[in-house]
């Protein structure tokens, strides 16, 4: 079914899933994941509210006792799943896709994610096999939950208070509006107002007319920098002084600085303390980051994509942060899970302490960003997509004497002056490249070759 993806369950509301698959979906969860104990969130989309009804209603079919969190961000449902001690989980969204699309993230007991190779595929058989529930169904609200979860992100951005910044936080018009008040005083809130329709612009901020508008607001006031959530808030990107994306892969090092900070005034909540410094890292981050993260004594540690790969990663590492190119930031404390407000805290606090030390954001980016010519994610669209591998890996193998090679999530090849990495989304119909160089000149070139060798 197109609906089941490798991270969760994904797709049009109405072409690729309706009601009935999404009842059926709740009564075979806490068949697959044990325990009768669920809590459900959701975003503010229009189809949101009666998908979750539906889930409820196969939940309960099920014999599982539900509690809802109402309208979250999908970090809320990871904080309450461990931190309440429940048996399972699922937030209602389509994250940063667009307003047309919904669906189900799952956590099994202690936010765990549930992937298609941990769950969902027997999820999916089970649905095929199974007749749906008829009914909607009702579930328990959970008393004082924002307060809670403000009172916690708030505490663990203490320690470098950001007050002194000029800045604008874009919402999306997503659930990072429910937060924005309280964890952002006196920032300048665009979009602060919650609607599924996402009026404003894409709720998905690697898209740059999705970013178009901050970046104008950050350099028409003057600011010191501006930052924008997607649809769910499990992410946060920056953009600099003067308006200008920074990639979040070059961000990690920057958040662990933060992190390592926090660490030695907090009580992390995972007791696993016997790697404090390693970092997670997916396959598509800058050397530039990773060199970084050594020069500043950590010990970066490459994961596949995804999260459903990262948190588990996390935990098995004893890492004490990590972070993606696509802007997910995950933390030790934070029971393992990405948190786009406690990432925006943390890079917030940095930004603070450069500016009182007389630098701007894009000059303490400066020293990282620099050091290599980065392509970004390239998008392709290519009906045989091993085919496409197979002829950039033989492309990018007569570009140098290969150094390392990584197969854990695609390919990725490491030269002396750069590397290559190419792989097949697991969200999307797109094959993804992304070339990284020493110099423009080279990128250029190696860029070229690439692309050719990826459309035959």
């Amino acid at each position: 079914m197109s609906f089941f993806k490798a991270y969760d369950m994904r797709g049009t509301f109405g072409a690729d899933f309706d009601l009935d698959l999404v009842r059926r979906v709740g009564a075979a969860l806490p068949r697959v994941v044990a325990g009768g104990r669920w809590l459900v969130g959701r975003d503010c989309r229009t189809t949101s509210e009666a998908v979750r009804n539906a889930l409820v209603g196969g939940l309960a079919a099920a014999g599982a006792e539900v509690a809802d969190l109402g309208l979250a961000t999908t970090p809320m449902v990871y904080f309450f799943t461990a931190e309440d001690g429940y048996d399972g989980s699922v937030m209602v969204t389509a994250s940063h896709n667009p307003p047309s699309d919904n669906g189900l993230k799952v956590s099994r007991g202690g936010a765990l994610p549930v992937g298609y190779a941990d769950g969902l595929d027997k999820v999916e058989q089970m649905v095929g096999e199974s007749a749906a529930p008829c009914a909607d169904g009702h579930a328990s609200q959970v008393a004082d939950a924002l307060p809670r979860y403000i009172r916690w992100q708030r505490e663990a951005a203490a320690f470098a208070p950001y007050s002194s910044l000029r800045y604008a936080v874009d919402c999306s018009n997503g659930m990072a509006s429910l937060l924005a008040g309280e964890l952002f005083p006196g920032a300048e809130i665009i979009n602060g107002t919650i609607d599924g329709t996402f009026p404003a612009h894409s709720p998905n901020p690697l898209k740059a007319e999705a970013r178009a508008q901050i970046a104008a607001v950050v350099r028409e006031r003057g600011l010191d920098c501006g930052v924008i959530f997607d649809g769910d808030a499990d992410r946060a990107m920056f953009v600099d002084e003067r308006g200008e994306f920074v990639q979040p892969d070059y961000l990690i090092p920057v958040v662990a600085r933060a992190t390592r900070e926090a660490s030695t005034t907090q009580t992390l909540n995972n007791s696993n303390t016997q790697t404090p410094h390693k970092i997670i890292h997916d396959v598509r981050t800058s050397r530039g980051a990773t060199e970084t993260l050594r020069e500043d004594g950590f010990e970066p540690v490459m994961v596949p994509v995804g999260h459903a790969f990262a948190k588990p990663a996390l935990r098995r590492t004893g890492a004490l942060c990590g972070g993606e190119l696509a802007g997910h930031y995950y933390f030790r404390e934070f029971h393992c899970c990405d948190s786009g407000a406690l990432a925006a805290t943390r890079v917030l606090g940095e930004i603070a302490r450069a500016k009182a030390a007389g630098r701007s954001f894009s000059e303490m980016m400066h020293p990282i960003v620099s050091r290599y010519a980065n392509s970004g994610e390239m998008n392709f669209e290519v009906s045989d997509k091993d085919a496409a591998i197979a002829r950039v890996v033989a492309a990018a193998e007569s570009l140098a004497a290969v150094e390392s090679e990584s197969r854990i999530d695609g390919v990725r090849l490491d030269f002396a002056d750069g590397w290559v990495s190419v792989r097949k989304s697991n969200t999307e119909p797109y094959l993804r490249l992304i070339v990284e160089c020493r110099t423009p000149t080279m990128l250029d070139e190696w860029k070229g070759r690439l692309i050719a060798a990826v459309k035959g």
